[in-house]
């Protein structure tokens, strides 16, 4: 990616939270709140997980698994460089239904995979760029 380009995003970023001289207003104690609107899900192997069990069981998972990415309940899926496992971005908002959803896949049901899950939101500093400066 061109570092100019990086660069230039950084800045507009970064720019709201610089004070310059008597312009600046102090920024909000406690941020606004934003809705959740993803949740992102980190799935890995259990450790100690038996390797014959795992074959057996990932043809099923894999079919359920592309049954919810058609359901439109996962957006996106990717496996993990480094190390074995997933990350789902899921379609859903409340946390505790993801992990029910993905308990239920043969994987979770064999207890051969655990999940952590973080609640996604859109950027909360974008509010700085787009609130109306004050009159002079």
């Amino acid at each position: 990616m061109n570092t100019a380009f990086v660069s230039r995003i950084a800045a507009l970023l970064i720019a709201p939270f610089i004070t310059l001289g008597a312009a600046a207003q102090p920024l909000p104690t406690s941020p606004e709140p934003t809705p959740t609107t993803r949740v992102l899900a980190i799935g890995t192997i259990t450790p100690g997980a038996d390797p014959v069990r795992l074959r057996e069981t990932l043809p099923a998972e894999m079919r359920a698994t592309a049954q919810l990415y058609l359901e439109g309940k996962i957006a996106q899926w990717y496996s993990l460089q480094g190390r074995r496992g997933v990350v789902f971005v899921l379609n859903m908002t409340d946390p505790a239904v993801a992990l029910d959803l993905l308990e239920r896949l043969p994987l979770g049901q064999a207890h051969l995979m655990t999940f952590e899950l973080l609640p996604l939101a859109p950027l909360n500093p974008l509010r700085q760029l787009i609130r109306t400066p004050p009159a002079p």
